[in-house]
Formats: structure tokens, sequence, C-alpha cells
């Protein structure tokens, strides 16, 4: 044998398996030093600014326009005009042309919407990269083929456009957000008026370009920027047709107060508190990893994240051991690096609500758990957090934390499971980890919850509707249901009445 051919009697193998830094790079976005409102295929100077960061380390990124009635005003009386001369009377298959070249834009466009996506708002860049920004895209791909059927969808109906949407988005989510509003208001023949969060505007200011692109007609999407002022101003308008909001729930009846008695429409995507229900004969890993993407998936910055935790009592100690592990493993840092599983948190004021509540599990009693992990110190950062010990009565499981903090409770039978996962204002989602058909048709039936996933958790897909019950708001978005909220009918004429 060659010298060369001979193994050595010993290998030099590593004992540090730590991940080396994998930065993507921010060079492929190009963010102006100022950005105003558009309006009308134009954009205007705002009367007002604010200043737009990067929640890792806080970071200046832009200045970035603060709405007034008069902006919210031009924006509305542009959609109107775009509505009204002409993008309502378009053929949908017309329509639906535009739709498509959105959609093919994201695509082509899609790394840099990830790193924008990532940059303002503190996800992990793996999420914005593979969830966020393809699922936006999809959206829009799939209300285009929409566009052309909608009187072969509701069938002895005849739909017709509602006229100016006023839409209002949250910072957790906001390209895809963005596109669960927009794309099924295009295809309806709608004309759109659209305020992002304060916190995260800037990958909507950068759809604006995609819509330059695609030569959409001026006028049909407006983005006016600003905080709470501003979407109160699109609310109040009497211009507005519709209103979709998805947001808090404190906000949500607001709205639904100032709106009842106007005839106007109105959806809303609100709060959750939603329950993971793992019984006994799960696959027990599977059920560990779905825990992990259910709470902690976007920093938890998730209105269906599963928050509430609850354990059938006979595997309640493997599971959690196996839960404290695999916490263990969870990457904490900057969000544009590769490696990354949670992010930053997106604000100040954030952060300082998941301490507060945190803060009151210690008090109440709690059993607290967090691996440890070297947090940065520039930025908003918190822990991933594990709640065990934890009374249905306890604040840490009443109320939306909307951070990465799970509370874990048990049950003995399917039904104290339901009543248990029922004990909650909000109705957005749950989740069902079992061997057994029957028992997750079972649950699925008795879950006060609009979303009900079996054996995974976040799950999204253009078609499927999304949206809840109770506290957790009314309407759809996504599916076929989409669709109606956009939507007036006049039945007594499509039956010849």
């Amino acid at each position: 044998m060659a010298e060369l051919d001979r193994r050595p009697d010993e290998l030099a193998v590593t004992g540090d398996w730590t991940y080396a830094p994998a930065p993507e790079s921010r060079d492929i976005v190009r963010l102006r030093e100022r950005y105003g409102h558009y309006v009308g295929g134009e954009w205007l100077e705002p009367a007002e600014t604010y200043e737009t960061i990067a929640p890792r380390d806080e970071e200046r990124l832009a200045t970035v326009g603060q709405g007034t009635e008069a902006d919210v005003d031009r924006a509305v009386q542009a959609a109107r005009e775009a509505y009204s001369n002409g993008w309502s009377a378009l053929p949908g298959s017309e329509r639906a042309k535009y739709l498509y070249r959105i959609a093919r834009i994201l695509q082509e466009r899609s790394r840099e919407f990830a790193v924008l996506e990532s940059l303002n708002g503190g996800k992990p860049i793996k999420e914005s990269r593979d969830v966020d920004v393809p699922l936006a895209a999809a959206h829009f791909f799939y209300y285009a083929g929409w566009a052309d059927k909608l009187e072969y969808t509701f069938p002895n109906r005849r739909p017709r456009p509602v006229g100016v949407a006023g839409q209002i988005i949250p910072w957790n989510f906001p390209l895809l957000m963005l596109a669960w509003k927009v794309a099924p208001a295009l295809a309806c023949g709608n004309a759109v008026v659209l305020k992002p969060a304060e916190t995260t505007p800037l990958t909507a200011l950068l759809f604006c370009d995609v819509l330059r692109q695609a030569e959409l007609p001026p006028g049909v999407v407006n983005v006016v920027t600003g905080d709470g002022r501003t979407g109160a101003a699109l609310v109040e308008h009497e211009g507005v047709d519709k209103i979709a909001f998805t947001g808090s729930t404190e906000v949500g009846k607001a709205i639904q107060r100032r709106l009842a008695g106007s005839g106007r429409k109105l959806t809303l995507e609100l709060g959750g508190k939603a329950a993971n229900v793992v019984f006994d004969d799960c696959a027990l890993d599977q059920a560990v990893e779905g825990i992990v993407n259910g709470i902690y998936f976007n920093q938890g910055h998730v209105c269906c994240a599963g928050s509430r935790l609850f354990v059938q009592e006979s595997i309640y100690e493997p599971l959690v051991e196996k839960l404290k592990r695999r916490l263990t493993t969870l990457r904490v840092g900057d969000p544009l690096d590769k490696n990354t599983d949670v992010g930053a948190i997106n604000s100040r004021m954030q952060l300082e609500k998941i301490e507060e509540l945190v803060a009151s599990g210690r008090e109440e009693g709690a059993e607290i758990y967090q691996p440890p992990c070297v947090l940065p110190e520039k930025g908003y950062w918190f822990a991933p957090t594990v709640f065990t010990n934890v009374a249905q009565s306890y604040r840490i499981a009443q109320e939306e934390i909307f951070g990465p903090v799970l509370s874990v409770l048990t049950f003995r039978t399917p039904d104290e499971a339901v009543e248990k996962a029922n004990n909650t204002p909000y109705g957005l989602s749950a989740g069902v980890w079992t061997e057994k058909g029957s028992r997750i048709l079972w649950m699925a039936q008795r879950l006060r919850a609009g979303v009900v996933w079996a054996n995974t958790f976040n799950r999204f897909d253009p078609t499927s509707p999304f949206g809840g019950y109770k506290e957790s708001g009314f309407g759809r978005e996504g599916g076929l249901h989409g669709l109606e909220p956009y939507l007036s009918f006049d039945d007594s004429e499509a039956f010849g009445g």
C-alpha cells in the first residue's frame, strides 16, 4: 500500500461544533434616505416624518412619512378616481395579468425583500427567505387565478367590487399581510389605501416599486405610512367603503365601535392565545418540533402562536425534558445570520410588554426556564422562555404575550383538554397532536378556533382561509372565503327581481 493510502492511527476530530457566522449581505438593498407617501402612482413629500430603525441594533434605516388626515384624504381620492375611471370596469382577465406580474416580480426580487424584511422587522432571514416572501408571491398568483372567475365562484349571485378598501396591517408579517389584503382586493376590482405598521414600513414602500414595474394604473394601490393616528384617519374617512384590520384586539374593538351602523364593510383579524394540545399517543419528538415552531417562530410575534401548551399528564415529564433540551439548541442572534433561529424583538415597546408579563408569571408562582444564551448588547432581545406549573388563572395563560414565551399546562381526558383550551376570550387557532384520526376530528369539532392544525403548526397556504372566533375577530382571509369581504352582491338582480 502506498504511503498516501494508509490511514493515520488517529484522526484529528474537532470537539467544537459551534456554528460559524453566516451573515446575509445587505448590499442587495438600496435604501433611500427619506420616504414619502405613495399616492396616485407618485411619491408625495410628507409634512411630518419619523425614523424607522433596525431592532437588532437600533440602527437608523430611513426617514419615513407620518401620514396626516390630508395625506389620507389625498390617497382616498386617488383610489376613488382609479376605481371609477377604469379599474373596477376592467375585465377580470386583465386584472389578473397585473397580479401575475406582481407575483413574478416578487419572486425575482425575493432576496431583496427577504433581507429588508429581516432588517426592518428583526425576524431571522431564513424565515423571511423561506416563508414570508414565497407565501406573499403565492397569494398574488392564487388570487390572479380567481380574478376572471368571480361570476362562477358565487353561483346565482352577481358579485361586484366594494369600492375603496382601507387596509391596516401589523408589524409581525409586513409583506405577507400586505399580500393577504391587497391581492384579493385587486382581484375583485377594488382600489386600495394601505397603511403599514409604524415600525415596519420599508417592505411596503419597496412594494411600491413593484407596482411601478408591473405598470399598475396609478391610484389603484396607495401607501400612506404612519402610526395609529394615520390608521384612525383612514378608518374615519367617509370615502372608504371597506376596512380590513389586522392587529390588537383593543384597536379592533375601537374600529368596530366606530364603524357600527355606518354601512361600511369590516373584517378584523385580532389577537390569539392558541392552545397546542398534545396527547400521550403522539410522536413525541415530532410534537416537540411542532411546539418549538408554534411559539418560537418569528420570536413568538404570531397572532396564532401556540402559546398555551396542554400536555396529557402521562407524558408531561418526558415532553418537558425534551423541550428544554431542544431549547438549548436554538440560536438567538443577528436576524441576517442564516443560522439564527430566534431574532430580535420588534420594538422596545414590545420588549417591555414581554418583560412585564414574564415578571408577572414569576410573581404568580410559575416556574421559569430559559436556556443559557448570550444576548447581544445592542437592540431588543429576549431569550426563549418556558413556564411550567402554570395555573389557568395566571396572566401568562390568559393574556397574549406576543413574544417567545410558552406556558405549559396539563390535562387528563379529551373533554378536559377541550374545556381548558376553550377557556379563553380568543379563538384564532389550535393544534392537536395524536396518532388517532378520529380524535383529531373529535377535537376539531369542539375547539372554538378558526384554524385547527393536526400534527403540525403554523402551516399556511393561499388556498386555505384564516380567521378567528370571539375576540380574535371575524371574516376570513385566504382561499375562496378571502374574496367575499371585497365583494358586494346584488342577488335580486341575479335572480331577475
